[in-house]
């Protein structure tokens, strides 16, 4: 008998294992791909800046088109930011 309760102990404890796993495996995956989408959009806003914003102040502008480049990727991520919270909290 107490063999039967330790395997089911066993077997919840490999479930709850397996669960974690799981789940740090999504979040993982999660993160991957977000990094990815953060780089293509790096990319596109580096081309916004390059196309749009130097010609406008010229070849000199690398200071000025670094600002720009920056408070654009800020304003990205705090609306990003903002919309996942916001989404996060409707599901709680």
């Amino acid at each position: 008998m107490l063999q039967l309760g330790m395997k089911e102990k066993i077997k919840q404890e490999a479930g709850e294992i397996r669960k974690r796993a799981i789940s740090e495996t999504l979040k993982l995956a999660t993160g991957a791909f977000g990094l990815v989408a953060a780089l293509a959009w790096n990319q596109v806003i580096q081309e916004i800046v390059n196309v749009y914003v130097k010609p406008f102040f010229g070849e000199g502008s690398g200071l000025i088109s670094l600002l720009i480049y920056a408070v654009l990727i800020t304003i990205l991520v705090v609306f990003v930011t903002y919309q996942v919270s916001k989404f996060s909290e409707e599901k709680n």
